[in-house]
């Protein structure tokens, strides 16, 4: 993509009405724009990030064997009134008539749809387990929408349910997708750490959240700063195996990491007093095992081994797709603007030339383009006859993680300039060899 040809309303001065970095930082980048309190439009560079988000939790969810489905937005009232959650679900829950003055609803999430869904479909325990899931919007009617996408009434969310025969398998089926999750943020550069969470109005007896930690989070968090020491890696699960990924919840979740609806003070205080940290952090997912609360409500059972119908056990496992852009940005800036780690990046690299218009410079910028994306790269070349400096404060504020500069001075000694946004540290080298470092950069994250 060439910068000329790109749509980036970028904003000089900072939005008076954002409170935090990464509202800021999205609205001064040109990632997205207020349609009404708590709803935005995403322009194409915040679009760009949210289908890289995207693409990661398919991948992971595909590696673990869920499957991927798509439900309406919109809801009968019906399904909620079966499960007994119409009227307990609050003033959060967008409610609405038909033209046929049919109750419907603007979905906040979605047990009851996809019980239904299984209902209709699944008969028999052999065709257990099952894993269905959907990323999809939702609303839910925040009474004081603020902090941009972190805290908005309309947002993307990855939403899956699990259906097992036991509880033995439904609580498998939750560790499995915990390790999932740990996977997914890894690969988008985060340090999520699962906590002991409230379960709210979802139900349930086990449940995890999943928090970044940022001085803006809206959670007040206590944890053993050991936790912080963990990373899953590369290691190759079996997400067939219970002993597997028990083993992981238990490396992940035995040490002291709470949200303060459940924080216990004593148990914290065996935490060694060098290890106790108190900080905030943004809540990027959660994990539910509620076991039998919607299947028996809503008549969801399969013939069991011995002919006798039973209820499945069932679970819901979900992903802030949209507000994770803004705890990475939270996460992950700088004075300057946003810092992208490279796997969630919008492009791979910044192309900036230094004097659009040299027959020279233009030529090694156009040569520099092509192998990138003939190396099956996606780069942005600032081709605009804008001064350098506005040229560095765009790419800095978009935050790409490395960007090639190209100048006549340079290039009469054969070279240009690769700077890394993370350091800000600058190495002169050939054209080949900004490609080829660009190329090996990204093989590795692959």
């Amino acid at each position: 993509m060439r910068l000329s040809r790109y749509f980036l309303p970028v904003l000089k001065e900072n939005p008076s009405e954002a409170q935090i970095v990464s509202h800021r930082l999205m609205l001064r980048a040109g990632m997205i724009k207020q349609a009404a309190a708590g709803i935005y439009s995403w322009l194409p560079l915040g679009f760009k990030v949210l289908r890289k988000l995207e693409n990661i939790i398919h991948e992971e969810q595909a590696r673990a064997g869920h499957i991927a489905i798509q439900m309406p937005i919109i809801q009968s009232a019906d399904l909620w009134r079966e499960s007994g959650r119409y009227d307990d679900y609050g003033q959060e829950m967008l409610r609405m008539k038909d033209r046929h003055d049919r109750d419907m609803l603007f979905t906040p999430t979605a047990e009851e749809l996809v019980t239904d869904i299984f209902r209709g479909h699944v008969s028999s325990y052999k065709d257990l387990p099952l894993t269905l899931y959907q990323i999809q919007w939702k609303f839910r009617d925040e009474i004081r929408p603020r902090f941009g996408v972190m805290r908005g009434r309309e947002f993307y969310m990855k939403d899956g349910y699990n259906f097992d025969l036991t509880k033995e398998d439904s609580l498998h089926s939750y560790n499995r997708h915990l390790v999932t999750y740990l996977r997914t943020y890894e690969r988008m550069g985060l340090q999520a750490i699962p906590m002991r969470a409230d379960s709210g109005p979802i139900g349930g007896d086990n449940t995890h959240e999943f928090l970044v930690l940022a001085d803006t989070g809206e959670s007040e968090v206590f944890y053993d700063s050991a936790v912080t020491d963990l990373t899953f890696g590369d290691r190759q699960i079996d997400y067939d195996s219970h002993e597997q990924c028990q083993a992981i919840l238990e490396e992940f979740t035995s040490k002291y990491a709470r949200t303060d609806e459940t924080h216990d003070e004593a148990l914290f205080n065996q935490v060694p007093e060098e290890r106790r940290r108190v900080a905030r952090g943004i809540e990027v997912g959660q994990i539910f095992y509620f076991g039998t609360k919607y299947s028996e409500a809503m008549g969801a059972t399969v013939q069991g081994p011995d002919g006798k119908p039973v209820p499945v056990h069932m679970g819901s496992h979900g992903i802030g797709v949209s507000r994770l852009i803004g705890a990475i940005i939270e996460a992950s800036h700088d004075d300057k603007g946003i810092i992208w780690p490279e796997g969630v990046t919008p492009f791979h690299c910044g192309i900036v030339n230094l004097k659009q218009g040299d027959d020279e410079a233009d030529a090694a910028c156009n040569k520099i383009y092509g192998a990138l994306t003939a190396l099956g790269l996606d780069p942005l070349y600032d081709d605009r006859k804008e001064r350098a400096g506005g040229k560095f404060a765009t790419m800095d504020l978009i935050g790409l993680p490395w960007r090639i500069t190209v100048g006549p001075r340079g290039l009469k000694n054969g070279v240009v300039e690769l700077t890394c946004r993370r350091t800000g540290e600058s190495e002169e080298m050939s054209p080949e060899a900004a490609v080829t470092k660009i190329a090996e950069i990204y093989e590795r994250i692959a």
